[in-house]
């Protein structure tokens, strides 16, 4: 016997119709890239949205059809977010970040027809004139005008349009099609540390069930009544949902632009008085550093705030939390997994542990969200104990979780029985909680026993002398590998070898101890910020420690 209960499909376009509807009151306040803004509301995102829809249309999109956009958080992206989507072509959203050739390659993989391009991103797309895919019809400039010297090599290449112009005179209502809800919504492509960048292709269904999943109390916990800032960018893996989020709930929306500096945010944090923001370790490690410059700097009403990307470090928790009245989440999540997976928040087990008790379980990623199922096996393909010592790779499967890649068949990624390997390897405690200990390609392989690069990094980090570190495997004889420090000093400080490596002890087992250290001036990174290990691996592959 099945339930009586009515079939409607779970769409994008029902989230920003709810929005427009039952929340008219709630703002979308977007900073331009000169310090300007400007003032929307719910109804006007819905109208403006459906605009572009019909201009789209009126183009001969159609259904499928991957438009892509490169841009900041403004309302224009917001805009395309809702209407590509809602009218059934797939939202292409492209990191300017990543190199030249990886952006050539995911707008040919991805074929798309239309870029919608901020202004102040026209420079990147100017370095790809030569290389864009034939597929491409148009490049629209999001703003009033397309300001582009007929020296341009642009210019001739493609079709250039400017926005506003696009969807002037265009309805303001548009009768969005009853899609399957299975149906392609929007495309990211990973960063492409290992090889060339993939995509993953979400539905309408996977990102409705994400976005609900993220408003529980234990993950955002986001209403009606707050004020929310997406400081992690709109191109990287849909900001985490939140646009959509902050829609379900009806919400207030605060998109920065592209100044991320701590006083542009933290002007909009009192200006706007958001009370939820989102972004990685890197901004509000920043934002500390410059609250702490200053001892008039706070916040009028402490905002909540959710990091993930990286683990944020205890003292920039501690920070936040003893100083500011700050609360920080510590969340995990994937391109692959749209993003949110875990959440460290608390349970009944610590709910009456102090602060720092607490403070310090926070640098852990969290358990699984309701829809996230996790499994972790060891090195010999064994469930680990859930002690918090033993790790193994994660593996992943959910209704939001990809199953496999666009364009890609048979990826290894994906195992035979429907899970994802993420590539982390965790610990997993009592509690459910896990805790990455290391990449499972940076994990360094020692005499048959595995060594955590994340654990030794991280310890590192806390000398005084360290501004940043990477542990990379290096060859032994005996031993197969073994790891290699490279330390960056902090400016004015001259640590020795001696010295960096005494500050291990006690701290980690002693056969985990690096066996060498070098000083380096720089690390490379990615275009998403994160250590660039396989370039490093690369640079000392001659290198044997014994």
């Amino acid at each position: 016997m099945q339930g009586l209960m009515q079939d409607r499909p779970l769409l994008i376009s029902a989230i920003l119709e709810h929005a427009a509807r039952n929340h008219p009151a709630s703002k979308i306040v977007s900073v331009r890239a000169d310090g300007s803004q400007a003032r929307h509301t719910w109804p006007e995102v819905a109208a403006r949205a459906a605009q572009l829809a019909h201009a789209l249309t009126a183009r001969g999109v159609q259904r499928g059809e991957r438009i892509a956009t490169l841009a900041w958080n403004e309302h224009r992206h917001l805009e395309a977010y809702y209407g590509v989507s809602s009218m059934g072509a797939v939202l292409h959203t492209v990191n300017p970040r990543l190199f030249p050739d990886q952006i050539a390659f995911i707008l040919a993989d991805a074929q798309d027809t239309h870029l919608f391009v901020d202004p102040t991103l026209l420079p990147v797309l100017e370095g790809l004139a030569e290389r864009l895919p034939p597929s491409l019809r148009a490049v629209v400039v999001m703003g009033e005008e397309v300001q582009i010297p007929g020296s341009s090599k642009l210019s001739g290449k493609v079709e250039l349009l400017a926005q506003e112009a696009l969807i002037a005179g265009k309805p303001g209502r548009y009768d969005w099609p009853d899609l399957d809800e299975r149906d392609a919504s929007s495309l990211c492509y990973t960063s492409g540390t290992t090889g060339e960048p993939k995509g993953v292709l979400y539905s309408h269904r996977s990102t409705v069930l994400h976005a609900l999943a993220t408003l529980q109390k234990d993950v955002f916990s986001i209403g009606a009544a707050d004020v929310v800032m997406p400081v992690v960018p709109m191109f990287h893996v849909n900001a985490w949902g939140i646009p959509y989020s902050a829609g379900i709930a009806g919400a207030s929306l605060v998109l920065p632009g592209p100044k991320l500096d701590p006083a542009s945010l933290h002007k909009l944090f009192e200006e706007e008085r958001v009370s939820f923001s989102a972004g990685v370790p890197t901004i509000w490690t920043a934002l500390l550093q410059w609250l702490r410059a200053d001892p008039s700097r706070r916040f009028a009403t402490p905002p909540r705030l959710v990091v993930g990307g990286t683990a944020l470090p205890q003292a920039i928790n501690a920070g936040f939390a003893k100083e500011y009245g700050v609360d920080i989440l510590h969340a995990w999540g994937m391109t692959e997994t749209s993003p949110l997976g875990t959440a460290n928040a608390r349970k009944p087990e610590n709910a009456d542990w102090d602060l720092d008790r607490f403070l310090d379980y926070a640098r852990k990623q969290g358990r699984a969200l309701f829809g996230v199922e996790l499994r972790v096996n060891d090195a010999s393909g064994n469930p680990i104990p859930h002690d918090g010592a033993a790790f193994g790779e994660l593996e992943v499967r959910g209704p939001w979780i990809a199953s496999a890649y666009f364009n890609r068949a048979d990826d290894p990624a994906f195992t035979e029985d429907g899970w994802f390997r993420t590539g982390d390897v965790v610990t997993v405690d009592e509690l459910g909680c896990i805790e990455i200990v290391d990449r499972a390609k940076d994990v360094i392989k020692s005499g048959g026993e595995w060594i955590s690069s994340i654990t030794l990094e991280n310890t590192i980090m806390g000398h005084p002398a360290v501004q940043e570190a990477a542990v990379i495997p290096a060859r032994h004889a005996k031993w197969d590998e073994r790891p290699l420090l490279l330390v960056v000093p902090k400016p004015g400080t001259s640590p020795t070898a001696e010295e960096i490596l005494g500050y291990y002890e006690g701290k980690v087992a002693k056969w985990w101890v690096p066996d060498a250290v070098e000083f380096v001036d720089e690390l490379p990174h990615t275009a998403t910020g994160k250590l660039w290990k396989a370039d490093l691996k690369k640079r000392y592959k001659d290198r044997v420690l014994g």
